[in-house]
């Protein structure tokens, strides 16, 4: 049985979506063009532009998605964590995979740095940026920690920074990042 139109229509979406994700991190978010979209997915150059508006808006969504994806497999894990120090060492062993060059680390820093020059996606990282901090914030106050969500948003900004100095260095190891930042959620005598 062959698919719908309606079927490889979404497949076709799909694949450039992974594709965009895949290029914004291989040659950076303005080397991006629709012919290099159109070849890598196996669609013709029109695709592009019947399924998002603007080259632009199809990095933008695919950029999003994978940092949507991220948040969700860290708030995964996150349930797990017993007490602010489980979730702590959860996070700093999630950074592991991390090493500044990986396709994920990059495709944040081009993101970012895209987020910069335009103003719809820096609202919409920062929406990103935002649900990631309510969720560690909402696990750290249940687990009563102080000053949760500005304790959340020193942690995330943290963990961004780590991410995209590994780009330029080795960054310290996980036990010293975990002994430095488990000060922000162990309670002051």
């Amino acid at each position: 049985m062959s698919a719908t139109a309606a079927e490889r229509g979404r497949e076709a979406r799909r694949r450039l979506l992974g594709v965009a994700a895949e290029l914004i991190a291989e040659r950076g978010w303005s080397a991006v063009s629709t012919r290099m979209l159109a070849d890598r997915a196996g669609v013709a150059p029109g695709v592009v532009h019947y399924h998002f508006a603007s080259v632009q808006a199809l990095l933008a969504e695919a950029a999003l998605g994978v940092m949507h994806a991220l948040i969700e497999q860290i708030g995964a894990g996150m349930e797990q964590a017993r007490t602010p120090g489980e979730a702590l060492k959860l996070m700093v062993a999630f950074l592991k995979d991390y090493d500044g060059r990986d396709p994920t680390s990059l495709l944040f820093a081009e993101t970012y740095l895209a987020a910069g020059r335009d103003e719809s996606l820096r609202r919409s990282v920062g929406a990103v940026v935002d649900e990631f901090r309510r969720l560690l914030a909402g696990r750290l106050a249940e687990q009563g920690v102080a000053a949760p969500g500005a304790t959340a948003a020193v942690l995330a900004a943290a963990f961004d920074g780590i991410m995209l100095h590994r780009a330029l260095g080795p960054g310290p190891d996980a036990a010293e990042l975990t002994t430095v930042l488990e000060r922000l959620i162990t309670p002051t005598e």
